[in-house]
């Protein structure tokens, strides 16, 4: 990865050395209950080449298929006012090459999604930019993975766009004779959800007009994550057949996610693209607190739904001391060797690791120049820690140790989206809404649910001390957007968990086990219950498709809070019934169900909160709810003994 975030093949394999050394965990856990055992490569033949794609897998399991590069072969990426035919639907429509462009996806450059560093297209005029996938074979710079990414749109015969995703069925073949059958499923690039995107470019080009296209609308393209084995060593990739439903998927790259070893210690999900600042030349220090701890770190900066790159001039991490202060001196920061990146729109950029004692529990400072006007940014809104800014042009204090530069307050994380260390012991993820985030919590007093229990984790004999990983968004549904995924909007209660669950726990490092906690917010906003069973169902089968362990917890009372009617105490009821089920169900995909509801209520008057618990709006626990929760967790079922 370059400094701008992109960067040269060179630069994914030097960065994969780097980590080689690390630790290599949970090596059979991400095996899904699709593979399929075989003793030898014996594939049905659809069609005369596909007979000879299965000729070459017999001939040949260790060295066969095509580099991406060479399988390449369609062009579906065209100049703003060319005359040229590109067609990529099948109706006159085509990318466009200078929106791609602007927001940073530049010919042959690499742009990490979903932690996985993906080599673009080199889209110059008339030059292939993708391929139909179709059941090709694939070979990889590589021989093992956590996962594949594939970056994709997917389209309808003659243009038909919407309807549901395009699925298309691949395998991935291992040299020791299994092979792995999995589903790719990539919504239409018109019609599908902004945001589970990778990308939202603003308009597409018509062949018709020789232009953007002044009716299509904006288009979108998708990261899609399959785990693998990495225990394995892979032989090549089936490129997924489409079921004959007049959908293609078109594939602009694919590679590999190694299992590097690293383990998220602190972490926030993006909940909304905000108007923020202006900032311009000035540096901001965000203040985050440890959970795992290790003597090697990175941290993260996304650009998640934006528009446009942005420019980040220098970076550092330091423990903190007195409010922006730091304790000894701050450690600056590279990015690839540089002390500037750009992060493309919608991309994420990784710091190279640096050396940094950094012991559980411990609080840190993150800072960064922003020399560019930026008026914009991803964030996460419901910071309840406190966040400082430098005054506007006073230039790079990344290294300031004093703290006198930074008389602003940020109320957010923008950019920041988490720190990660070596080598450790993997990562427990809370997936939830503002219960969760913390909202109406203590103000800097790591109160929320999840920090209460990191912090039993670590105080247990013979446990050791994973990561906990906070991906709660206040306001969030677990199938309903609320921000759009799109644009500059004032809604940030995030996209909704079916959408950002590949994003926000699936990629990140190192988490072994997430725990679900939401819902409550779907109910009361109209959504069925039967809708959000549906969907907590839906998360916990693509964890479990994944090697994830997966908890589920009741949803508690609301009881006298405006929204919470009679209709939403009983959708309430039928959802916590549900769940109730799936204590012990050997057929549940939940690997256990915690009665959060049971600790929260009044016994007296179950469908509200116990008033010592509630912080008085009557949905929020304060520090004492938020607190039992985390004390009713059993940590033997939790960390697995």
């Amino acid at each position: 990865m370059g400094a701008d975030g992109t960067g040269g093949r060179g630069a994914h394999r030097r960065r994969r050395d780097d980590l080689a050394p690390h630790l290599l965990r949970g090596a059979a856990a991400a095996l899904v209950a699709t593979v399929l055992v075989t003793a030898f490569y014996v594939v049905t033949s659809r069609d005369g080449d596909a007979g000879v794609q299965d000729r070459q897998e017999q001939a040949a399991p260790r060295a066969i298929g095509t580099p991406f590069a060479s399988l390449v072969d369609e062009i579906g990426i065209s100049r703003d006012n060319s005359a040229a035919n590109v067609d990529l639907d099948g109706a006159g429509h085509s990318l466009s090459s200078q929106a791609l462009a602007a927001a940073g996806w530049t010919p042959g450059r690499e742009v990490v999604l979903l932690g996985t560093e993906l080599e673009l297209p080199d889209y110059a005029p008339g030059r292939p930019d993708h391929v139909v996938s179709d059941g090709q074979l694939l070979r990889l710079d590589e021989d093992r993975y956590g996962s594949l990414t594939f970056l994709a749109t997917a389209t309808r015969t003659g243009g038909a766009g919407g309807g549901p995703a395009v699925h298309g069925t691949g395998r991935v073949v291992y040299t020791d004779g299994t092979e792995q059958e999995f589903v790719l499923s990539v919504p239409d690039w018109v019609e599908g959800p902004a945001g589970d995107a990778a990308l939202s470019l603003p308009y597409a080009n018509s062949a018709g007009i020789g232009g953007p296209s002044p009716t299509l609308g904006s288009v979108r393209l998708y990261a899609r994550s399959v785990p693998v084995d990495p225990a394995r060593e892979v032989s090549h990739v089936v490129l997924p057949r489409v079921d004959g439903d007049g959908g293609r998927l078109h594939l602009f790259s694919v590679d590999g996610r190694p299992s590097s070893g690293w383990t998220g210690s602190w972490a926030r999900a993006t909940s909304g693209y905000l108007e923020v600042g202006p900032w311009q030349d000035q540096t901001l220090r965000l203040s985050v607190r440890t959970t795992a701890g290790g003597h090697v770190a990175r941290i993260r900066l996304d650009n998640t739904f934006a528009a446009e790159p942005v420019t980040v001039g220098a970076a550092s991490l330091a423990l903190q001391g007195d409010a922006a202060g730091t304790r000894g001196a701050a450690v600056p920061l590279t990015f690839d060797g540089r002390a500037d990146t750009v992060i493309p729109a919608g991309g994420q950029v990784f710091s190279d690791p640096v050396e940094i004692l950094l012991p559980p529990h411990t609080d840190v400072l993150v800072s960064f120049h922003l020399p560019e006007l930026v008026t914009a940014a991803p964030v996460h809104y419901a910071a309840v820690d406190t966040n400082y800014s430098s005054e506007p042009g006073s230039g790079d204090q990344t290294l300031d140790t004093t703290g006198a530069p930074f008389t602003g307050r940020v109320a957010q994380w923008p950019f920041l989206t988490g720190i990660e260390v070596a080598d450790g012991p993997g990562a427990i993820l809370a997936f939830g809404d503002s219960l969760t985030d913390g909202t109406r919590s203590t103000r800097d007093a790591h109160s929320r649910w999840p920090d209460v229990l990191s912090t039993r984790l670590a105080a247990q004999p013979g446990v050791l001390n994973p990561g906990v990983l906070n991906a709660g968004v206040a306001g969030n549904h677990v199938v309903t957007d609320g921000y759009p995924g799109e644009g500059v909007s004032t809604n940030p209660s995030g996209v909704a968990m079916v959408h950002r669950v590949q994003r926000d726990v699936f990629a990140q490092s190192g988490v072994e086990t997430v725990v679900v906690f939401a819902g409550i917010n779907d109910l009361r906003w109209g959504t069925s219950p039967d809708a959000v069973i549906s969907g907590l169902g839906q998360i916990a089968r693509l964890a479990e498709a994944r090697g994830v362990r997966v908890f589920v917890a009741t949803l508690g009372p609301c009881g006298g809070e405006r929204r919470c009617t009679p209709e939403v105490e009983q959708a309430r009821q039928q959802v916590n019934a549900y769940l109730r089920t799936q204590i012990g169900d050997p057929a549940s995909p939940f690997d256990g169900v915690w009665d959060f509801d049971a600790v929260l209520r009044d016994p007296a008057d179950p469908a509200r909160l116990l008033p010592a618990y509630d912080s008085g709006d009557h949905i929020h626990p304060g520090d004492a709810g938020l607190r039992a929760l985390a004390e009713s967790v059993d940590l033997q079922q939790l960390v697995g003994g």
